[in-house]
């Protein structure tokens, strides 16, 4: 397998566990060095540990929901390797319990955006601070499939998630203008810890079975060929 990423240099939010970790495992394996920004101490230098040396890959401890921390992030990256190349804003949460309008408390709706979309911002906006200069890089943002298809899903999460795409689109234009690519991923179900926790289920592959189950698009499935 080619090393698609050798040399570059990525920050990862949200790395510690679920999409982020995974990514984390994939941008080494392709040559790339990763720093995992999360809030999960522990379990962050746990999985950097099992990825890697201290040479490929690092943690800092990062709350999306504090500017600084996210300047902290791109700051180590550029200090310990010389310069950023992917920043992956995935870091997320959703809401636990009745998802319903009237059960949704102000506060609740609040903190999904603060994690989720001014989080998102803060990525940009540090990612874009080192990256311009160089005009080039890759900004990444997780969306999810909730930003096009509607249901029985949180508020909070529907509109956070929406907000990034258009946030991406937006951004795409300016920063591109420097070089810099700007996408994000939609992702359907995937058996994350946060999906997990959502549909209070424990065993991963009843998680997989039930993502299997409604990934359904004109009958057929998205995990068919």
């Amino acid at each position: 397998m080619a090393n698609r990423l050798e040399g570059k240099v990525a920050v990862i939010t949200g790395g510690a566990s679920g999409i982020g970790e995974s990514t984390a495992r994939l941008f080494v394996q392709h040559g790339a060095k990763v720093i995992i920004a999360d809030v999960q101490d522990i379990l962050g230098q746990t999985v950097c540990n099992n990825i890697g040396s201290p040479e490929v890959i690092s943690y800092v401890h990062c709350d999306v929901t504090s500017d600084s921390d996210v300047q902290n992030a791109v700051d180590m990256a550029v200090s310990k390797y010389g310069k950023l190349d992917i920043m992956f804003g995935n870091a997320a949460i959703t809401c636990e319990g009745d998802p319903t309008i009237l059960a949704t408390e102000y506060e609740e709706f609040k903190r999904i955006f603060d994690v989720n979309v001014f989080g998102v911002f803060s990525c940009a906006k540090h990612a874009a601070r080192v990256m311009m200069p160089a005009k080039k890089g890759s900004i990444i943002f997780t969306s999810s499939v909730a930003s096009v298809t509607y249901g029985d899903i949180p508020h909070a999460y529907v509109a956070s998630k929406t907000a990034v795409v258009g946030f991406t689109k937006n951004l795409c234009i300016e920063l591109g203008k420097h070089g810099i690519r700007v996408n994000c991923i939609s992702p359907f179900g995937v058996a994350t810890p946060m999906l997990m926790n959502g549909l209070k289920i424990t065993e991963k592959e009843k998680v997989e079975e039930f993502v299997h189950e409604i990934a359904n698009l004109k009958g057929g499935n998205l995990g068919d060929k």
